[in-house]
């Protein structure tokens, strides 16, 4: 079978993209610009997520120890606790939930406090994810968006993209589409931590709610897509799994950027879904 046109399918969304997209058993895999440096906006959730469940696992800190999040320390977002008016006690696997679930920035920003990103980066090197680091939290990246935008308020303003330090990998929490391959067939064969630790990361990686983006390539009942978005001025993300019926299980990341600046994009958000399921069509035809 001839590998697919993932170019063509990008190009008719009107962005760029990097893919990579591997078979967990074979090793067999298909890619585009798949170690080039990527942003990972809030894909950046997934490593924080690893790192939480290894240090639970090393008795470093409890999963349920309860945190309590005021209100005005709540770093600013659309979904979760970012979103919500009064304060809240949630144990850290129950923000970790909502960190992966709906990309809830409050919920992520307290436990990247409690777990620490030098302890993440560390991790990273450890796993030998040599392009793959985390320089900020959600505050810190919000914070470095502000003060080069002027305002987090109305539609951005084209001529500032190019200057904007979040879309920078020099700057940036950044990977690549196989790095971010690798760390999930990691945690999909036990290896980033223990049986238990990893099996947590996954069910929380089953939970996400948004079916706009990877999970569009497969509307089937029987074949299951885990994974983390992410999103920032002009990038689309999503990596993940998917899992079909017959044992087949393919980690796949796809990373997009924009022509436009436009908040909302939904065919940047399908190409992402389409350009999936094309590589692992292609991976199941090998």
């Amino acid at each position: 079978m001839r590998p697919p046109d993932l170019e063509g399918i990008f190009r008719a969304a009107a962005v760029t993209g990097n893919l990579h997209a591997v078979d967990l058993d074979t090793g067999a895999q298909i890619g585009l610009r798949s170690d080039d440096p990527v942003i990972l906006a809030s894909v950046f959730k997934l490593p924080l997520l690893v790192e939480l469940y290894r240090q639970a696992e090393a008795g470093l800190l409890d999963p349920a120890e309860p945190c309590h999040v005021e209100p005005g320390e709540r770093t600013a977002g659309g979904t979760g606790l970012a979103a919500m008016l009064d304060a809240a006690t949630l144990s850290l696997r129950d923000l970790a939930y909502l960190m992966i679930a709906v990309s809830d920035n409050a919920a992520a920003d307290v436990v990247a406090r409690r777990v620490g990103l030098d302890a993440v980066n560390a991790m990273l090197a450890k796993f030998g994810l040599a392009d793959t680091y985390i320089e900020h939290d959600c505050r810190g990246m919000l914070a470095v968006l502000e003060a080069d935008t002027g305002s987090m308020e109305g539609p951005l303003d084209p001529r500032t993209v190019g200057r904007l330090r979040v879309l920078d990998p020099a700057h940036a929490n950044r990977s690549t589409a196989r790095e971010m391959t690798r760390l999930l067939g990691m945690v999909w064969r036990d290896e980033a931590a223990g049986p238990q630790a990893c099996a947590a990361v996954r069910r929380l990686l089953g939970l996400q709610v948004w079916p706009h983006r990877l999970a569009s390539g497969f509307p089937y009942d029987d074949v299951v897509v885990s994974g983390k978005t992410g999103s920032l001025p002009t990038l689309r993300n999503e990596v993940g799994v998917v899992e079909y019926p017959d044992g087949g299980r393919y980690a796949v990341a796809v990373f997009t950027r924009s022509i436009g600046t436009a908040q909302l994009q939904p065919r940047a958000d399908a190409a992402i879904g389409t350009a999936a399921r094309a590589a692992i069509d292609h991976l199941r035809s090998l």
